[in-house]
């Protein structure tokens, strides 16, 4: 919640970024067309909580600026995570403006405004990577796509897009399909560059981005001044070590790509990793956002728990779909992932080469987001021989 609240001080870019998105909007609320602002950065790079103080400018101008053009506007965030939205609501509990009801998922506004319940002038969408661009009828959503739905309906819509965060094929994005949905209509686009979130080198946020890119480079002998860079040849005693990172410092946790088959032991499905086990993170029916639950540190959280968050310290298991050929070269095993709902079939997808490359780019894509969640210390366990060896004796 203080990473994202409005409260949070901005810099010199980030505010000067809210003015002219303000203004953006309010250039366009009288269009015939809908006019689309594309904000794009990397994992950590300040997104959302510029998107924060948007929202609360917006809001306030909306429920209190008598003779402002945006005064009285219906608006909404939306985000497509369920973790993410109860930090959105919880932060809207204190903010005097802000009511929970403005924060919702993109299907639940899309159905309410299919039903007459409610319109939309202007809408900030978190984490747009994340919206759905095919039918999905488990989420109740019947359009092809969920963007043009809401398109249909706003004035003024801003999206938050990181195609390398693009994880499921139900919501299979890259910039250049989101700019040609963009191209018809007035638009912008600006992006974000400077990693906030993580304390590390740029030569380790190179490497993460050289990586989900599909190059192993040798890793940086260090992760920076300020930056715990650590790779580990046994799972259970990078465990115990995140364990005393949580215990000093809290918020540290462990994360894993998929590959692990569901055999239930006493109840869980646990991945094994010689002396370690631990179950896969459990569904959250609370309002405190996964991370934030004392006992999760006895689990390991996927991509649908961690992502968008921050965490202290990660420690990230780079399961059987990771390996590494005889050459040193970087090896993907889409075969060998567990996440069936990952790789489902697309019909706008034919071309065998191309839905090879896009299965290979999600799981890079899922690295990415799981390695770039570490405030103060990454901790880098791999289930290959080969490349567990790598990582720990070619460093630069």
């Amino acid at each position: 919640m203080d990473k994202v609240s409005p409260q949070l001080p901005l810099t010199a870019e980030q505010a000067q970024l809210v003015n002219h998105l303000l203004h953006f909007i309010t250039q366009h609320l009288t269009g015939d067309h809908p006019a689309l602002f594309g904000l794009y950065g990397d994992a950590g790079t300040g997104k959302s909580v510029v998107l924060a103080h948007l929202f609360d400018r917006l809001q306030t101008a909306s429920r209190t600026a008598a003779g402002s053009p945006l005064f009285h506007t219906t608006n909404y965030f939306l985000v497509n995570h369920p973790e993410i939205l109860k930090v959105y609501r919880a932060i809207a509990g204190q903010q005097p403006h802000l009511y929970k009801k403005d924060f919702q998922r993109p299907t639940s506004l899309i159905n309410q405004i299919d039903q007459g319940k409610t319109t939309a002038d202007v809408l900030i969408i978190d984490e747009a990577h994340l919206l759905l661009s095919q039918a999905d009828h488990y989420n109740n959503f019947y359009g092809d796509n969920q963007l043009q739905s809401l398109m249909a309906t706003a004035k003024v819509i801003v999206v938050v897009f990181d195609e390398t965060q693009v994880l499921r094929m139900k919501s299979f994005w890259t910039e250049h399909r989101l700019e040609k949905l963009m191209a018809p209509y007035p638009h912008e686009t600006f992006r974000l560059t400077h990693q906030f979130r993580m304390h590390a080198s740029d030569q380790l946020v190179a490497w993460i981005n050289d990586l989900t890119h599909g190059t192993l480079r040798p890793l940086p002998r260090s992760g920076g001044p300020h930056y715990d860079l650590r790779v580990f040849d046994d799972a259970e005693a990078m465990r115990q070590a995140i364990v005393a990172r949580d215990q000093a410092v809290g918020l540290s946790r462990i994360v894993s790509t998929s590959g692990y088959p569901s055999t239930l032991d006493g109840g869980h499905h646990n991945i094994v990793e010689g002396r370690f086990r631990l179950p896969w993170d459990q569904y959250n029916y609370t309002q405190t956002p996964w991370a934030e639950l004392p006992q999760t540190v006895n689990e390991v959280g996927s991509i649908y728990t961690c992502q968008g968050f921050d965490l202290n310290y990660v420690g990230v298991i780079l399961g059987p779909p990771v390996g590494l050929t005889t050459d040193n070269q970087l090896a993907i095993y889409p075969d060998k992932a567990t996440d069936v709902e990952a790789f489902k079939h697309r019909a706008d997808l034919t071309d065998p080469t191309e839905w090879a490359q896009a299965k290979r780019q999600l799981l890079l894509n899922s690295i990415n987001v799981l390695m770039k969640r570490g405030v103060h210390g990454l901790y880098l366990y791999a289930h290959d021989p080969r490349l567990r060896h790598y990582l720990q004796t070619h460093r630069d």
